[in-house]
């Protein structure tokens, strides 16, 4: 028998009930729920080991999010017909809920830690990943694992000017804001987003209203761990600790790490110079000095580090390489640095560089992106690349790393604000690959990216820029410091890493990660605003280099030309099993891709010459054109008939060019006048709309050497039309 399940609810601003249950599913696993809104079932469980693994000096966490195609009535169409690998979207989902989780475990704590969500059945309406952290939390929630605190995380959207929490999938593609946000019960934990140009104000009110709605949803989950009973937390093996030992390296250190970090010194000398005194700490210890003690002296030099250049930045309000708390490092930047792709830029700020393409592609090039609940082509996307080399480092190339595809939906969100509509014709697609890393690669990528669009003439209206903040706290006296452009180093020892993309006129997109407790709303206006003056700081170095966008592609881009014909015409574009496309494409060397939309197939034509295209052009435009009479075409001889010529004016159509109409003078023959394979032009003087022929003439554009009267035209035994 199944035991009774234990439920707690809660509705949401819109109306809709989101239940929260435990005690049915997986119940050996130590803690499992599920979440459900409408038809929407997420499952997710936490087990983490009783002890660490020996030896263990951090917290191993793995946080995995997957949606089951049987959740929506679907069967994977990979060949083995099973869910494979996480895609990009299933990635982003556990990164969103790793990084809201992660920070509410103890710091001592090294035990592992599985957390597994999933989705078991899908509703088109509501979107599965704002209730994924939730249900994370809850899971561990209902068990005696040892988290610090309870959180949740929701999506806020602007809709027509209303935020909106959780808003459904059809409203969500009306917003021109939408958020992600993770929270515990005082403090935020996670932001994530983009947005049309939003203000500091407006980001500001939707993390307000966010954390309103996640206070709800935390309320929620105590109850349930009150229904099941949960009172304490398990016990857990804490690593040793040995206060004379920790006392010796302060003595031994602490003023030399000092006098290093005040050196303003490039990050390899830094690096270095903290390396041999780690050394030199190692060997003041003596010989006898145990393995474990060795390692508990590594770690005591690692926090003495962290503790000393903490306290400098305070209170010298100078930071690692000698910059101003506000000052951008040094700006380089070019772009069509690469002679061959569509479009290039170089950008460096300090030692972190960014070398990135844009490659154009046709319709059929588009990504397809699928979920359970729906697949997607997309015409824009980005990669991001991160080799060893670009941080001086040895390591394995094991394919993209969750980090790489974190970093490049940043910067995917942010530059896709200024794209283009549907409409544009061109696949675009964006690599940026680091060449050289000390912090905020993401930021020189979105820097890099912007220039690159305008260089390859994509029509962005604006340029995005990007920049990653700091902050460091001291809770005994309520000091900070916001630090604009943070090194690696001040991004592993501050309490903030909070990145800001935007163009001069709002902000595109947002990412933060909140290390510690108590970030007050003023705090974060005052980040936002020291943000703004660094993001437009660098945007004026970018509108240097390249102020617009190009106003044509390069000579080497493919060239794109989008026609709209009738729906009617569509066929006859094809032909018979794809014959006539498949001609025109092979004679002019062109792409073409046709798409019904609504009463009209709207034909892309690529080709990478301007001669292939207009020839594709007019060749689709002969197909499609409806002869008029009065107009003037460029005819071609097909045969030749002792009463005329036979005439194609247009792609498969072709007129009587009589005999009559050939010249003002009076002619006999055609002999010596034209032939078969000659170019002529004519103009459509008249339709026999009961036979559908054509009348044809080329003496009307001719001069009229002595003001005859036209004849008419003869039939084609010789005698006269009339």
């Amino acid at each position: 028998m199944l035991s009774q399940p234990i439920q707690a609810g809660f509705k949401l601003p819109n109306g809709a009930e989101v239940i929260i249950e435990t005690g049915k599913l997986a119940r050996q696993a130590d803690g499992a729920v599920t979440v459900r809104q409408g038809n929407c079932v997420i499952l997710a469980t936490v087990v983490a080991n009783k002890d660490p693994k020996e030896g263990q000096d951090f917290f191993p966490l793995s946080v995995d999010y997957q949606e089951k195609f049987a959740a929506a009535g679907r069967i994977p169409g990979s060949f083995f017909k099973r869910e494979a690998r996480l895609n990009d979207y299933e990635i982003l989902t556990s990164r969103l809920i790793d990084r809201a989780l992660r920070p509410l475990f103890p710091e001592d704590y090294f035990c592992d830690v599985q957390v597994l969500i999933s989705l078991v059945s899908s509703d088109m309406e509501v979107m599965p990943d704002a209730l994924a952290c939730l249900a994370a939390s809850a899971a561990l929630a209902v068990s005696d694992i040892p988290i610090k605190e309870v959180i949740s995380e929701v999506r806020i959207a602007r809709i027509g000017g209303e935020f909106i929490v959780n808003p459904t999938r059809t409203e969500l593609g009306k917003a021109d804001m939408e958020f992600i946000i993770a929270a515990t019960e005082k403090n935020l934990m996670m932001v994530e987003g983009e947005a049309k140009e939003c203000s500091e104000e407006d980001l500001v009110k939707a993390l307000e209203l966010a954390h309103d709605a996640i206070r709800v949803q935390i309320k929620a989950q105590h109850e349930l761990r009150e229904k099941k009973g949960v009172t304490g937390k398990r016990d857990y093996k804490k690593p040793e600790e040995n206060e004379e030992l920790k006392a010796q390296v302060i003595a031994f250190a602490k003023d030399k790490i000092y006098a290093i970090a005040k050196g303003a010194t490039a990050k390899h000398d830094r690096s270095d110079a903290f390396s041999v005194l780690k050394d030199e700490l190692i060997a003041s210890l003596g010989e006898d000095i145990t393995d474990t003690d060795k390692k508990l002296a590594k770690k005591y030099y690692a926090d003495l580090q962290w503790e000393v250049v903490r306290h400098m930045i305070l209170d010298d309000r100078t930071r690692l390489d000698g910059r101003q708390l506000d000052q951008v490092r040094p700006l380089a930047m070019e772009v069509d640095p690469l002679p061959t792709p569509h479009g290039s830029a170089l950008f460096t700020r300090g030692e972190t560089q960014s070398l990135t393409t844009v490659t154009f592609g046709t319709p059929l090039d588009e990504l397809l992106i699928e979920s359970a609940a729906k697949s997607v082509d997309s015409k824009f996307f980005l990669h991001y690349n991160f080799p060893p080399f670009s941080t001086g480092e040895v390591k394995m190339m094991r394919g993209q790393s969750r980090r790489e595809v974190g970093h490049g939906n940043l910067a995917q969100r942010s530059l896709k604000q200024m794209m283009p509509g549907n409409d544009y014709a061109y696949t675009v697609r964006v690599v940026s690959d680091i060449l050289e890393s000390n912090g905020s690669s993401s930021m020189a990528t979105v820097c890099a990216g912007s220039l690159a669009l305008m260089d390859a003439g994509v029509p962005i209206p604006k340029h995005v820029s990007g920049v990653a903040m700091g902050l460091i706290t001291r809770a005994e006296d309520g000091k900070y410091a916001i630090l604009t452009d943070i090194l690696g180093d001040e991004d592993h020892l501050g309490d903030m890493d909070f990145k800001v993309t935007g163009t001069r006129d709002g902000i595109c997109g947002v990412q933060m990660d909140i290390k510690v407790d108590g970030l007050s709303m003023d705090v974060m206006r005052a980040a936002l605003e020291q943000a703004r003056k660094g993001r437009l700081h660098i945007l004026d170095a970018m509108y240097e280099c390249i102020p617009a966008a190009r106003a044509e592609v390069k000579p080497h881009a493919p060239r794109m030309e989008k026609l709209f014909i009738d729906k009617e015409f569509i066929g006859a574009v094809i032909g018979p099993q794809g014959k006539v496309i498949q001609e025109i494409q092979k004679e002019t060397g062109a792409t073409i891709n046709i798409e019904e939309v609504g009463n009209y197939g709207e034909v892309s034509i690529f080709s990478p010459a301007k001669e292939g295209l207009d020839k594709a052009v007019n060749w689709i435009k002969g197909i499609t054109a409806v002869p008029s009479v009065g107009e003037t075409y460029e005819a071609k001889v097909k045969t030749i008939q002792p009463y005329g010529a036979f005439v194609e004016f247009l792609p498969k159509k072709e007129g009587l060019l009589h005999i009559s109409e050939v010249s003002w003078k009076r002619l006999d023959s055609l002999e010596g006048v034209l032939k078969e394979g000659d170019t002529v032009k004519v103009k459509l003087i008249g339709i026999d709309h009961k036979t559908g022929k054509f009348k044809l003439s080329r003496k009307v554009l001719m001069p009229n050497p002595g003001g005859q009267q036209q004849r008419a035209p003869q039939t084609e035994g010789g005698q006269d039309n009339n």
